[in-house]
């Protein structure tokens, strides 16, 4: 969320950025938020004063005793304290609360290189790598190529978990293992620190991570629990660091977080009913950092970096875009994508998103710096290394034969105990 200090001193500044977002609803929120801030720490103050103000009365009793003066109005006033004291604190409560929500659903500042857009066609492709690969015979798609292979079943996964599910055999599943062990690897040597985290999370972390609304969209709750499943690793990662105070030269940490991921994946693209694309489990390697606010937009493009070495490396086309104004959703204050080319449908297709949240993750977790004398919001980071779905249906049909077969990317046959060709059994 924005630092509460931050909208009062700049609301000109989040009006117009929420303009620039078409989120028109939310700048009538803005002067509220800041009137209802100003009722809230005038109360707040008076509440501490009446606080402070029970205790001295009591010594005032105790002296006027001692003196054999009059108590009686002591006492009445003292009476009269704790009514008024729940009264205050009942208006400070509810103050706090709508000052609360306005904050977390406020997003946050966008970066001034953001394109200004309506949807996913407005994004800006910044480059491309790779050269598109010439078929001289008709593509199959992923799923088919896994189904002739006999490397996975939908039918029984959507038998026993429904749509969105799928069973991977030998070969595709090594090489699901073989993509995440490196990627690890990859990014150890970039200095990240390997990370399995937590499958599950407490609404109250969450919340510091992530939309409010993907509590409805994407997460699953655990039924009579307050826990969710993670979506990504980058909400363990984000959230271990609650309530925490880096030291200076503790920055940047970095994360390379492991984990499977657990999404609905509801709206208007549904799920897979033969496919990796779009499922509710899949495994992903993810980069996540804390960094020093001076330093996270250098760190924003090392990430994305990372993420096309990768992809490099597996000798898959693919584009960067910045992500416009009207699908960049509300943490990020940048965000780019990287879209990976699927010849069959002649289309790139999301593989990677990279963002940097600036302070707004931070600021809703409390997760602060030590700079000298002075305390400030972390910068928080994050860009997916591989989502192995993914890039194994990028792998299926790029690297399909003419009769049928796959080769193995070459940069993992070592992790695939030499294995170059798959083929139907």
């Amino acid at each position: 969320m924005l630092d509460i200090k931050f909208i009062r001193d700049n609301p000109d500044v989040v009006k117009k950025d929420l303009k620039k977002r078409n989120d028109i609803e939310k700048v009538k929120w803005v002067d509220d938020l800041i009137k209802k801030d100003e009722e809230y720490r005038r109360l707040l103050q008076k509440e501490q004063e009446l606080r402070h103000r029970r205790n001295v009365i009591t010594d005032e009793i105790n002296q006027l005793k001692k003196e054999g003066g009059s108590i009686k109005e002591k006492i009445k006033e003292a009476k009269e304290l704790p009514d008024k004291i729940k009264e205050l604190a009942a208006k400070v409560y509810e103050l706090r609360e709508k000052i609360n929500y306005y904050q977390m659903r406020i997003p946050n500042i966008l970066h001034e290189s953001v394109p200004v857009g309506k949807s996913e066609e407005d994004n800006k492709t910044i480059r491309k790598w790779g050269e598109i690969k010439k078929f001289g015979f008709e593509l199959k798609a992923h799923g088919e190529i896994i189904e002739n292979l006999n490397l996975g079943n939908f039918d029984s996964a959507a038998k026993v978990s429904g749509r969105g599910f799928y069973y991977l055999f030998n070969e595709l599943a090594l090489m699901d293992l073989a993509l995440q062990r490196f990627a690890i690897d990859f990014l150890a040597k970039k200095g990240f620190i390997l990370t399995q985290v937590p499958l599950m999370l407490r609404r109250k972390q969450y919340e510091g991570v992530t939309e409010l609304r993907n509590f409805e969209t994407m997460m699953y709750k655990i039924e009579n629990e307050d826990l969710y499943l993670i979506a990504t690793s980058e909400h363990a990662i984000g959230a271990m660091h609650s309530d925490y105070i880096f030291n200076e030269n503790e920055l940047p940490k970095k994360f390379a977080g492991v984990s499977p991921c657990f999404r609905k994946e509801i709206g208007s693209h549904g799920v897979d009913e033969k496919g990796l694309f779009r499922v509710h489990q899949f495994n992903k390697v993810e980069q996540f950092v804390f960094s020093r606010s001076e330093d996270s937009w250098k760190i924003f493009e090392e990430l994305i970096k990372n993420a096309e070495e990768i992809f490099e490396k597996l000798k898959l086309p693919f584009r960067i875009v910045s992500v416009c104004t009207g699908d960049i959703g509300d943490i990020a204050a940048k965000k780019y994508d990287l879209e990976v080319y699927m010849p069959r449908e002649k289309a790139y297709k999301e593989a990677v998103s990279c963002s940097n949240c600036t302070s707004y993750q931070a600021a809703r977790l409390n997760i602060r710096c030590q700079k000298g004398n002075e305390r400030e919001y972390v910068h928080t980071l994050n860009s997916t290394a591989v989502a192995t779905s993914r890039a194994l249906r990028a792998i299926l049909e790029n690297y399909q034969q003419k009769d049928g077969s796959i080769k193995v990317p070459a940069v993992l046959v070592p992790y695939m105990n030499g294995i170059k060709e798959i083929k139907k059994k």
